[in-house]
């Protein structure tokens, strides 16, 4: 066990464990989704904001969860800005794959192939993915909800 937890938790996880951006939930998002473990209990709570291009303009996320999944979520929070919900899904779906060894690399997400020695550990995998599915379901419902209709003033006579 102490073999797997000096290849899992390197120094560069546990860098990005304790650097993960936009670590307040937003005030007012288009959307919120959150994402548990069932293995290990860790949690990752998303709020977006979309631009009207459909572009994440905005995002918050609560995480309590595990090295790797902190470091998955300062991962995803460092380059979820500006992308849509397709390029969102993308990056879950291949993180999913190379995980499970469906793919050789993880996509073009940066920085993704620092969970290479994960691979073997399937228990881990649910926890690695959760802010890219929390972030992914955020973005495809809040593209598929239609902003609040601006409210007229009332009119006096």
């Amino acid at each position: 066990m102490e073999g797997m937890s000096a290849v899992l938790y390197n120094a560069t996880i546990l860098r990005l464990a304790t650097s993960i951006p936009h670590q307040a939930r937003l005030p007012d998002p288009q959307a919120t989704v959150e994402r548990r473990s069932p293995i290990c209990g860790s949690r990752v709570t998303v709020d977006v904001t979309l631009d009207a291009e459909g572009h994440v303009a905005a995002l918050g996320q609560e995480v309590r969860a595990c090295a790797l999944g902190q470091a998955s979520a300062a991962l995803m929070g460092e380059h979820a800005l500006g992308r849509s919900a397709a390029e969102l899904a993308a990056a879950r779906d291949a993180l999913t794959a190379f995980l499970a060894g469906a793919r050789d690399d993880p996509g073009d997400w940066p920085g993704l192939d620092i969970f290479a020695p994960a691979r073997p550990h399937r228990a881990r995998h649910a926890s690695i993915r959760l802010a890219f599915e929390a972030v992914a379901e955020a973005a495809a419902l809040a593209a598929a909800t239609p902003p609040p209709k601006a409210q007229q003033p009332e009119r006096t006579r």
